[in-house]
């Protein structure tokens, strides 16, 4: 398995007809991507906006964030599982419109999510530089569903649509020469030539039982993960279309373009290339509901590691609250009780800023803690020239001045490594 990127930088997105890429410019024609989206019966419009870094505009609530990607034929499918069916991701090459990014809000109104405002694109002023999603030209994307329509079904068209689109608009590039582009050197187990070098797994949950999933939830190859064990999965997968988020990921950062760009397979990738260490492979994961669940996933998730991927190193990441902090840290016990040296990344929701909160294990094996929290950080967002919403009610409410919490702030917080915040103890 081999994937390779083409990389089409993005500077500016207008709208025009028909779509095209033109240099670093992309032109997208609003009426093409309706008739997409209409595709989909539960859907009877859509609106589209464009968001520019730098500009005093705010967007929200976002449902989901997308790099526009699109699989050259003759390659693996784009999204396997939700948009074709569940052939193995990972493979073939890829094109990218990077600096560009689809945004699916949803049509809630203030106190219709975890917050008033739920989470929202800021791309101005001292809380947008703390998200890379700020530095990104935003095709914003508001569906309007058929009334009456259960949730679930209304966040599953939310979740097409919104990869059709993204989809839709890079097969721009799909004709042109990308400016760059970047083939994963081939990574797993029994790769030779690298004798001698730490051989390193990944283990990164996806979802949190928590929460019960969706009937029709899709999250790994368009099952929603109801049953399932640790399962091995070669890097390229993450990044190509395998894994999206939970349908209610409100938490930690989880949104598809996280998945395509994940920080920590990226970083394991690069240190492969340079032949620092040995990139053996990675492990998808749940956190249990239960005692039971937590034992028998933490052993299979440490007994694929040192058996499958005879790793002697493992890099950990969690997903959601509390429960999957546990199910990390006794994963992370029972490989350093094998030999396997372990790194955990870690953050709480606790919010009085005091480090006995975040003591939800203490093992001394497990020694090797990396802390991405910041959920207590806060902003008093000014008022905007601009805001994108689905009810006037949340325009209103998003105009500012409020104060914001990091995690209302998309791109501000993230589980897996993608946030420019961490704890500092004085």
């Amino acid at each position: 398995m081999q994937l390779t990127l083409a990389n089409h930088p993005v500077s500016e997105i207008r709208f025009g007809a028909p779509t095209r890429l033109d240099g670093t410019m992309l032109v997208v024609d609003p009426e093409e991507l309706r008739r997409v989206v209409l595709e989909d019966e539960s859907i009877l419009g859509a609106d589209f906006e464009i968001a520019r870094p730098g500009e005093s505009c705010r967007a929200g609530p976002v449902f989901d964030i997308i790099e526009p990607r699109a699989k050259e034929p003759g390659s693996s499918p784009n999204f396997p599982g939700i948009l074709g069916p569940p052939t193995t991701a990972g493979s073939g090459t890829t094109h990218v419109l990077t600096g560009a990014a689809v945004s699916v809000l949803a049509e809630r109104g203030p106190g219709e999510s975890r917050s008033a405002t739920g989470r929202f694109l800021e791309m101005s002023g001292a809380a947008a530089e703390a998200t890379d999603y700020s530095s990104l030209q935003h095709l914003v994307v508001i569906f309007h569903t058929r009334a009456g329509l259960p949730n679930q079904t209304i966040e599953k068209s939310y979740r097409k649509a919104g990869l059709k689109v993204a989809v839709y608009v890079a097969s721009a590039a799909l004709n042109q020469a990308p400016a760059s582009t970047q083939t994963f050197e081939p990574a797993g187990p029994m790769e030779e030539g690298r004798k001698g070098l730490p051989r390193v797994a990944y283990i990164g949950q996806i979802f949190s039982r928590q929460r019960k999933p969706a009937a029709d939830e899709p999250i790994l190859y368009g099952a929603n993960t109801d049953g399932m064990l640790p399962v091995l999965l070669h890097p390229d997968e993450w990044l190509d279309g395998a894994i999206v988020p939970s349908l209610r990921s409100w938490i930690g950062g989880t949104e598809t373009y996280y998945y395509q760009n994940h920080p920590v397979i990226m970083e394991l990738y690069r240190r492969h290339h340079a032949h620092e260490l040995n990139f053996v492979g990675t492990v998808a994961t749940i956190a249990g509901s239960d005692n039971f669940d937590r034992e028998r996933n933490c052993r299979m998730a440490a007994n694929l590691v040192k058996w499958a991927l005879k790793a002697n190193s493992a890099v950990l990441t969690k997903y959601g609250g509390g429960l999957p902090h546990a199910d990390l840290a006794e994963t992370a016990r029972l490989l350093e009780g094998t030999g396997i040296k372990t790194a955990v990344m870690v953050s709480d929701t606790s919010r009085d800023r005091r480090m006995e909160s975040a003591l939800l294990f203490n093992f001394p094996e497990v020694n090797a803690i990396i802390y991405n929290g910041g959920n207590g950080t806060e902003w008093e967002v000014p008022r905007v020239e601009r805001i994108i919403a689905s009810t006037p009610d949340m325009r209103q409410l998003l105009a500012g001045p409020f104060v914001a919490e990091a995690s209302n702030i998309i791109g501000v917080t993230n589980q897996q490594g993608a946030s420019r915040m961490r704890a500092m103890i004085y």
